[in-house]
């Protein structure tokens, strides 16, 4: 795809106004949204008894969304055919180069970008893990259906619901909190939508209406206004909005001091600042989502250098804070960094890369076996690329969540979660004890 045609196609469909037309927004509700009142004509999930057990680790995804080059994220810097391919972006080998630009081995085959330095150590403590040439079966080099089908987790049997959405449904915890589900941002993302209550957050300080009277009567108006509409919906989702605003406006983000490195102050690091405090205030948050957009870089993405750096840098400097913050209940903590879809192996013209196919995947929490990059590695060679000549998959994303969710967060149905799919382990997590 040309960065003609995706400029189009995200003019005609915006990220909000795409995620607006899905299926949470049927429910959304100012600071909440409820989502069991689906609307007549979409398809229930018919799933099993839930597995009733006790709660595992707090999962927090994040979404790189536009389409993240992966083989610049954590390079194959023991593939010379790379290097071949990106004459000019390539990133430089861990012993070419400025010291400050080279990329930081790994394993002696993979290397992390210089911009993620911060990570580094994270991996050296073995409590991270990369997985390369990963990502979605589904050739789709569309990046709105490539997200769609990848927050569902490629579900083959018309469900609609998200695989996040089906794991919080077939796993009973006994969890009833307001905030058992989360995703940051105004929306919720389509990985929570569902048959499950979930909570969209901008920020804590929303949540305290700034003590200002006149907030509680526009918030009483709204509700008088549902309830002239549906008195079940009113029910289900006042009692979901105030009781997210009950325990939301007991804490005092302003006040917060992180245990480690402060977090940075674009909208990414606040909103991993704002997940930690949740998770520290134990208010029983088990999933939260993260948004992490820019990343279609058709144009002048840079190497070293350059615009997906930076993104990289804000990227790896909110997860470190995060860890840092955390360091003493890390155990209990797993987060996964993912994308829809990579880009082409090779540079394009305008010192670029187009949509592709292969990934990479990042997973850090105490309960990682780390220190490894995964990775059945199909090389870069001609013959080894598919489709218009992008990084082959040899591990399916869903191997990798499948095994969190057993592992790290005691769900045992997956034939659930991801119907029609088998899940194959990876060792990447240990067994939570």
């Amino acid at each position: 795809m040309t960065q003609t045609t995706y400029c189009n196609e995200y003019a005609q469909v915006s990220r909000r106004a795409f995620l607006g037309r899905s299926l949470q927004a049927a429910g959304g509700l100012l600071f909440g949204n409820h989502l069991l009142a689906l609307p007549t004509w979409m398809p229930r999930l018919h799933l099993a008894d839930p597995h009733i057990g006790p709660r595992g680790d707090t999962l927090v995804c994040i979404f790189l969304r536009g389409g993240a080059d992966g083989l610049n994220i954590v390079v194959p810097h023991g593939d010379g055919r790379y290097y071949d391919l990106r004459p000019t972006i390539a990133i430089p080998r861990p012993d070419d180069g400025p010291a400050n630009g080279r990329a930081l081995d790994l394993d002696g085959f993979f290397g992390l970008h210089p911009a993620l330095e911060p990570l580094h150590a994270i991996y050296q403590a073995e409590d991270m893990a990369f997985i390369h040439a990963t990502g979605s079966p589904d050739e789709t080099r569309s990046h709105f259906e490539a997200m769609d089908l990848m927050e569902r987790g490629a579900a083959s049997d018309g469900n609609y619901s998200g695989w996040l959405a089906r794991h919080l449904t077939t796993l009973d915890t006994g969890n009833e909190s307001a905030l058992r589900a989360i995703g940051v941002g105004d929306m919720l993302p389509t990985t929570l939508s569902g048959a499950v209550s979930a909570t969209a957050l901008q920020s804590i300080a929303d949540y305290h209406l700034q003590g200002q009277s006149e907030h509680v009567g526009e918030m009483a108006a709204l509700l008088q206004t549902l309830y002239a509409q549906d008195e079940s919906l009113l029910t289900a989702v006042a009692n979901q909005t105030f009781a997210a605003m009950d325990i939301l406006g007991q804490l005092d983000s302003a006040s917060y001091q992180p245990k480690g490195r402060a977090y940075p102050e674009q909208e990414f690091g606040q909103a991993m600042q704002m997940v930690a405090q949740l998770i520290r205030a134990d208010v029983g948050v088990e999933v939260a989502c993260i948004d992490l957009g820019g990343w279609d870089t058709h144009v002048a993405q840079g190497g070293a250098e350059g615009q997906q750096a930076r993104l990289l840098a804000e990227l790896g400097a909110g997860l470190a804070a995060f860890y840092e913050d955390l360091a003493d209940i890390i155990g209990r903590v797993t987060v996964v960094v993912m994308s829809e879809f990579g880009r082409r192996a090779q540079e394009n013209g305008g010192l670029g890369t187009d949509h592709g196919h292969g990934n990479m995947m990042m997973v850090l929490g105490g309960g990682v076996n780390g220190r490894t990059v995964y990775a059945n590695w199909p090389g870069l060679h001609d013959e080894q690329l598919v489709g218009p000549g992008d990084l082959a998959i040899t591990t399916d994303y869903r191997n990798v969540l499948g095994e969190i969710l057993r592992k790290r967060l005691n769900n045992p149905l997956l034939d659930e979660v991801f119907p029609g799919y088998a899940v194959n382990e990876l060792g990447l997590a240990v067994p939570r004890t």
